[in-house]
């Protein structure tokens, strides 16, 4: 029980009473139970209190590694933002730009797949913002700055391998975009066999809001949401996202809101093999405890 109250500390669910010295019990206590809940309202889950199925295979999907919930972060009925709504703020027409780190990149997928994965994303949020992306070769003096990263990488924030921590990334205007290494990234579903690949270009949509300052969404259709299950594609943005992305910087002018409307009623389906949880020690923790509790 103390694994899972770490999982629901980092993701802003739960804090360490001061009487128990920086470490968690296995009690299921009131103060797990109320962490449950709100992981279960902000996730859109059925409200137990418990540990059931559908709350277990929740926190089983890989996710992104920025909180959830806390002190640092503002939300709003559904899309939520950083403490204080921090936003990019440049001349009129805004321009940010990007690069790509030199000495942390994968060689399996070419640059150039890379970079056209990235463009495509960045060009989504700039349809419907009067924001401009222009990538740049030099990575020190780009705005936002891209990197495949492993394990503790010096930002504070360590990834913890395969399905996981997918990604995480930083509120305007640190800039910072950083990918697990570890993941098995793909670009062509139809290419890349495994089962635990991860679609490189949903998630890359998913940091850019966090770039932009977007915190997470409790919409499960929408790009901000927190978790991507393996072989599944979210690359559209929906209502929510796009919403929340312009009470920060506007509306492109170019934007109609009746072709968002209308692409909502043909949002993309989940490619390839259903997901299956990853065979990690924590995984099974996570399903013995959930036994256990319903046992008891």
């Amino acid at each position: 029980m103390s694994e899972l109250k770490k999982y629901f500390q980092r993701f802003g669910y739960l804090s360490i009473p001061d009487n128990q010295n920086d470490s968690f019990t296995d009690v299921f206590d009131a103060q797990f139970e109320s962490a449950i809940i709100l992981y279960q309202k902000k996730f859109g889950l059925p409200v137990s209190g418990k540990l059931d199925s559908q709350t277990i295979s929740t926190i089983m999907s890989p996710r992104c590694g920025v909180s959830d919930t806390g002190p640092k972060l503002h939300a709003t009925k559904h899309f939520a933002y950083f403490y204080g709504r921090p936003r990019w703020v440049r001349g009129s027409p805004m321009t940010l730009t990007y690069a790509f780190s030199p000495s942390n990149i994968i060689d399996y997928i070419s640059l150039a797949g890379i970079r056209a994965v990235f463009q495509r994303s960045f060009s989504r949020w700039a349809s419907v913002i009067p924001v401009n992306f222009t990538e740049i070769e030099d990575y020190g003096s780009a705005n936002i700055k891209i990197g495949f990263f492993s394990g503790d990488h010096g930002d504070g924030e360590p990834f913890d391998g395969v399905l996981g921590v997918l990604a995480h990334a930083f509120s305007p205007e640190n800039g910072r975009l950083h990918l697990d290494e570890a993941e098995t990234w793909a670009v062509d579903f139809g290419k890349e066999k495994s089962k635990s690949a991860v679609d490189l270009e949903s998630v890359a949509m998913h940091e850019i809001g966090h770039i932009l300052g977007l915190a997470h969404s409790s919409v499960k259709e929408a790009v901000m949401y927190p978790s991507l299950r393996p072989r599944s594609k979210k690359v559209d943005l929906k209502l929510d996202d796009v919403e929340g992305v312009q009470a920060l910087y506007g509306s492109n002018p170019n934007f109609k809101y009746s072709s968002l409307l209308e692409s909502e009623y043909s949002s993309n389906k989940a490619i390839g093999l259903h997901y299956r949880p990853c065979s990690c020690t924590f995984s099974w923790l996570l399903l013995v405890f959930s036994l256990l509790f319903m046992i008891t």
